[in-house]
């Protein structure tokens, strides 16, 4: 009511795990308009309105204002002046007007020539996006076009190896029949692998027969097509393959439904049509409403599965239904969660870093989650000319896989990985290639065809296989971005500050010289697919994983995830008193274990990165007061690590560095010998004394049967005395074992000048001058 007092708006407090207000003064806005984040006042069907003025008063000549905003985060659909800008938001009605009082004022500073990135209103948003099927990568006017030039040439984009490898294998294969579920219901990885490839093969079956049906012609495998799509539209959505049940055999469920939907339309009766939408309209309902209802990612945002289901399964999905599900005033469910995952995509994402690309779960996560991305991307690019790829996280995360895991790496990287101590994932340089078309940068590419060249024929393993068909991907990449010659990618240091890791690649195109050390100390602590390694680090060297992460991720929350690889113990780190970092379930204390890379430099000849992982330690031995790390990496050769730890009693250290294979072992140095390169070692300096050095093979207190039949590593503990304050300083020398290196001198911040002579690396005896 006019002349009314509004209620007093009550601002929540942030936590670790929710959602943060921005823009703030604090932090450098990368991007125009800048993206803003509330904590919502009311979590179900509150309306919010946006005021942004240049002056802090607010004139009403002078102040932008949008809304109703049915989220708490919101992107303008223009950009604005560089300068200074105050912000507020306050809860209001269907009509616009508030009905509390404003937000507490928050102001930010827009830079010059930031990338301009608006976001269309949602009014506006699907005006050119086609009414008719397909949607999903082509319309029916570039299907038309698509169609005509496979006809003038067969190997148009690869068109005739898609059709032979992943069309036609599908029309003789039996139809696959609704999943049994777990024997008893009763969750076990084999039947969940089983499933979850049987479920992507559904995928494969009714997708590419239905476009190789539509693109040549062929009634026969439009029939095929529909009788696939038919008996999956006849499995119970609530049953097996809801989402409650396994959410990944849902998604795979759901998109099967989307692609065939789209792509079989005209091939469907009025009946045939119902009953497959009525399916996926369902089975989308289940997986939205957990997303934005029962999970809430936009409050809690770190829930990596149910985050990866917007552009997964909810992006093709609803786009398949936008204006099937609509009544007389054009509305509709799948309209609303469609904008919804493109406001998500456009405003929150990425949950797991910043600007500057990298994904705190790790290269294996960001591979799936970046292939998922880029799918979701390419699909709103065509169907509605929503650019994601301008944001500058898209533009950077390139450098994340880039920097910290080489083409040539298999285990000297963080977080889990599904590869089981193999190269990395293809996907990964098929997401790298992708984003070389989009960027432009010829690394990206260089890595793409690396990694091909390097793995080749592991199309049909789980970890690729399970989750994409390469064809496809190389069919659809070649329709919609242009070739980018390979470049060779640069040497250095990247430092991913929002994440908190620096990767290294010292000559990465040469394997002769080729370098990688990656090293971590994250404000995310050990969530999710992260682990407690904060101060850790990996080092792979001339073709050879050399310090490793240790452990195999044979499953999640399996008796080797559990009590292994999440664990500090098996990391390149350190223990005190026998203890790491807290990494198990508790969400609010995973990300409270925290770490901080304090400096990553490139000095005149050497790397200097410095991480702090006192929070980390504290979490289980809250005697400590610092645990510090510094490492120094010298004239692209050697490395110094010095560890500070200081406690209120003292304590013991054990200091671990994990390896493929056994160390030979002298008083106060080490050796490890791998297949084409190995590291010397050597304690250079400890206040606390002289440690004791031993080393274990193998993975203590996690059952046999997750490891049987694969290698076992093996962890050196360098064990220090107990004392209330460690200084210890130990050198690693890489080497390619035809040509080791023999004298080192290196001088630290301190003033410690050491030179290192190896007397003799086949007896591994050293001689040490200070």
């Amino acid at each position: 009511m006019p002349g009314a007092t509004a209620p007093t708006l009550d601002e929540p407090r942030t936590g670790r795990l929710t959602i943060q207000y921005a823009p703030d003064a604090e932090t450098p806005i990368v991007e125009n308009p800048p993206r803003f984040t509330w904590l919502p006042v009311i979590e179900d069907e509150a309306l919010y309105l946006l005021r942004l003025s240049q002056d802090p008063a607010f004139p009403a000549a002078e102040t932008r204002t949008h809304g109703p905003v049915p989220l708490n985060f919101f992107t303008p659909d223009r950009v604005l002046e560089p300068g200074t800008w105050h912000w507020a938001y306050a809860v209001c009605d269907a009509e616009g007007q508030p009905v509390t009082g404003w937000s507490a004022t928050r102001q930010f500073t827009l830079a010059e020539g930031l990338p301009e990135t608006p976001l269309p209103g949602r009014a506006s948003r699907f005006a050119e996006a086609p009414e008719s099927h397909p949607r999903l990568w082509l319309d029916a006017a570039r299907l038309e076009t698509f169609r005509k030039a496979v006809k003038a040439d067969p190997d148009h984009c690869t068109w005739a190896r898609f059709y032979e490898k992943s069309v036609l294998p599908w029309m003789d294969r039996e139809i696959t029949r609704e999943p049994a579920g777990y024997p008893g219901h009763q969750r076990t990885a084999p039947v969940w692998r089983q499933t979850y490839i049987e479920l992507q093969e559904v995928i494969y079956a009714i997708r590419h027969l239905a476009i190789g049906g539509q693109v040549t012609g062929d009634q026969a495998m439009l029939d095929r097509a529909r009788d696939w799509l038919l008996e999956v539209a006849s499995w119970d959505p609530m049953g097996v393959t809801s989402r409650a049940y396994t959410d990944e055999w849902a998604y795979r469920v759901t998109n099967a439904l989307a692609w065939g939907y789209d792509w079989l339309y005209d091939q469907l009766s009025d009946d045939e049509r119902r009953l497959v939408r009525d399916a996926l309209h369902e089975r989308t309902r289940d997986i939205a409403e957990h997303a934005i209802l029962n999970a809430k990612i936009h409050l809690f945002p770190y829930d990596s599965h149910a985050v990866r289901s917007v552009s997964l399964t909810l992006v093709p999905a609803c786009i398949a239904l936008l204006g099937e599900d609509e009544g007389e005033n054009g509305s509709g469910e799948a309209r609303d969660w469609l904008n919804y995952c493109i406001e998500f995509l456009a405003t929150v994402y990425s949950p797991w870093g910043d600007a500057d690309g990298g994904w705190a779960e790790g290269t294996n996560y960001w591979m799936m989650g970046m292939a998922y991305l880029i799918e979701a991307a390419n699909r709103l690019k065509s169907f509605a000319g929503i650019d994601l790829y301008q944001r500058p996280f898209f533009r950077n995360t390139g450098d994340f896989p880039l920097y910290c895991k080489a083409p040539n790496t298999r285990r000297a990287t963080f977080g889990d990985d599904s590869t089981q101590g193999d190269l990395p994932c293809i996907k990964t340089g098929i997401n790298l290639r992708q984003y070389a078309g989009v960027t432009g940068n010829g690394a990206y590419q260089w890595y793409h065809e690396e990694l091909a060249r390097l793995n080749p024929g592991t199309e049909g393993a789980f970890y690729n296989w399970g989750w994409w068909d390469t064809h496809f991907d190389e069919l659809t990449y070649l329709t919609d971005f242009p070739l980018v010659e390979a470049t060779d990618p640069p040497s250095g240091m990247r430092h991913f500050k929002g994440i908190g890791w620096v990767g290294i690649q010292h000559e990465m195109a040469d394997p002769d010289r080729h370098i990688q050390f990656v090293f971590k100390s994250s404000t995310f602590g050990s969530i999710s697919h992260s682990h407690g390694d904060q101060n850790a680090f990996c080092l792979a060297a001339f073709g050879e994983d050399l310090a490793v992460q240790s452990g195999y991720y044979v499953a999640f929350n399996s008796s080797m995830h559990r009590n292994w690889r999440r664990q500090t113990r098996s990391k390149n780190a350190i223990l005190i008193n026998g203890k790491g970092q807290y990494a198990d379930k508790d969400k609010a204390r995973a990300m409270a274990a925290t770490g901080t890379i304090l400096a990553a430099e490139q000095r005149d000849d050497h790397i200097y990165i410095h991480g702090d992982a006192t929070a980390a330690y504290q979490s289980l031995s809250p005697e400590v007061t610092r645990a510090g790390r510094e490492v120094y990496f010298v004239n692209g050769s050697y490395f110094v690590i010095v560890d500070s730890v200081d406690a209120d009693a003292a304590v013991t250290i054990d200091w671990l560095l994990h390896a493929n294979q056994p160390y030979d072992l002298g008083r106060t140095s080490f050796r490890m010998t791998g297949e084409t390169a190995g590291f010397y070692g050597q304690v250079v300096w400890s206040e606390a004394g002289k440690p004791e050095l031993s080393q274990v093979t193998g993975f203590p207190g996690v059952d046999p049967a997750d490891y049987a039949g694969l290698p076992e590593s093996t962890c050196l503990h360098a064990t220090y005395p107990a004392a209330r304050r460690h200084r210890i300083a130990t050198l690693l020398v890489p080497y390619r074992r035809s040509e080791p290196k023999r004298i080192f001198n290196f001088m630290d911040d301190q003033g410690y000048d050491a030179d290192l002579y190896f007397t003799d690396p086949d007896e591994n005896t050293f001689k040490i001058t200070l």
